[in-house]
């Protein structure tokens, strides 16, 4: 098939999109496929093969079969993107608008997660009612967050309330006006893989080990920032119930064709989920890839099934009457 990958894009993770598309660019040539460039600039400008690409609803893009994209952060994984593929009617791999809009808010994702009684840490929202009762009640040390950011941007981790609050909370303001405060999670940094649509396939569980205080962007894309240790040391019950709650995330977000579901795992076993990435990192090197190598699945199949998942997912949703 002809597949456009778009990468690059607006958000601070532009460089981070950009080495995922030619990654994914490869994987797919592998694959079988024709990939065809969809460069973003951080101006938000599309162009193929430097020229500048015009869009028309309803025209597809660039003739293809199916559409890659491989933007993180907002203005690429916040639904803006799926909504103007939908507009051009065009299969599309990852999330649908309301999929890909809720679990890049992390208060909504986080509430919804309440909604159905899911294990997490507590959390407020700034601004509302008794907001800094709730944060000065979860604890220390506090996580300040963006709601609606990636790749550890503007996070702060509090460990007085009285002196470190208000300086996080300020940065945090200053990408986005949603602020969430997070209680901490103690236990192990486990992630997994998640592909399919109906049917899923979970990955092996991963360990994020780091000699950082805490998991940041250095740590994220530096080399040898992270060790990734697969499987996660955490037993067998941990595991079952690790994967048990990553498909139960997927399905209650409405997810399709990918993500990456990250959890804490505390001594006791206990298991806390932490959050949902519908358009995880995607270089051969990354989470995503590296763990469903782990569990039997090469990055050009991984690249070839998701363009399977996406053309399959547009198929059944045009077969119904609007």
């Amino acid at each position: 098939m002809r597949v456009a990958v778009l990468s690059g894009g607006r958000s601070s993770e532009h460089e981070v999109s950009l080495e995922s598309g030619k990654a994914v660019a490869q994987g797919l040539a592998e694959a079988g496929h024709e990939a065809l460039a969809v460069l973003i600039s951080r101006e938000g400008r599309w162009t193929h093969e430097g020229e500048p690409l015009a869009l028309e609803p309803a025209g597809g893009l660039l003739g293809a079969d199916a559409v890659f994209p491989v933007l993180h952060g907002p203005f690429g994984e916040d639904g803006s993107v799926q909504g103007l593929l939908e507009c051009l009617d065009v299969p599309y791999v990852g999330p649908g608008v309301l999929a890909a809009a809720v679990a890049m808010d992390k208060l909504v994702f986080k509430r919804l997660c309440a909604f159905h009684g899911l294990p997490q840490v507590e959390f407020c929202e700034v601004g509302e009612d008794g907001w800094r009762e709730l944060a000065g009640a979860m604890g220390s040390p506090l996580w300040v967050k963006p709601s609606r950011l990636g790749s550890s941007v503007g996070i702060s981790k509090v460990s007085s309330v009285e002196a470190e609050l208000d300086d996080a909370v300020a940065l945090a303001l200053r990408h986005d006006p949603r602020v969430i405060v997070e209680a901490h999670g103690d236990g192990l940094e486990v992630e997994c893989s998640v592909m399919g649509n109906d049917e899923l396939q979970i990955s092996l569980p991963g360990q994020i080990a780091t000699g950082a205080d805490w998991y940041d962007y250095e740590a994220k894309y530096s080399e040898g920032g992270m060790e990734l240790l697969v499987p996660a040391p955490i037993g067998d019950e941990a595991t079952a119930r690790l994967t048990d709650l990553a498909r139960r995330v997927f399905e209650i977000v409405g997810a399709s064709g990918l993500a990456r579901c990250d959890f804490f795992v505390r001594d006791s076993g206990e298991v806390l989920v932490n959050e949902i990435n519908t358009i995880p990192g995607f270089t051969s090197t990354s989470v995503f890839a590296k763990l469903f190598e782990a569990s039997g699945v090469p990055y050009p199949e991984v690249c070839d099934r998701l363009v399977g998942l996406a053309v399959a997912r547009y198929e059944v949703e045009r077969s119904f009457e609007f």
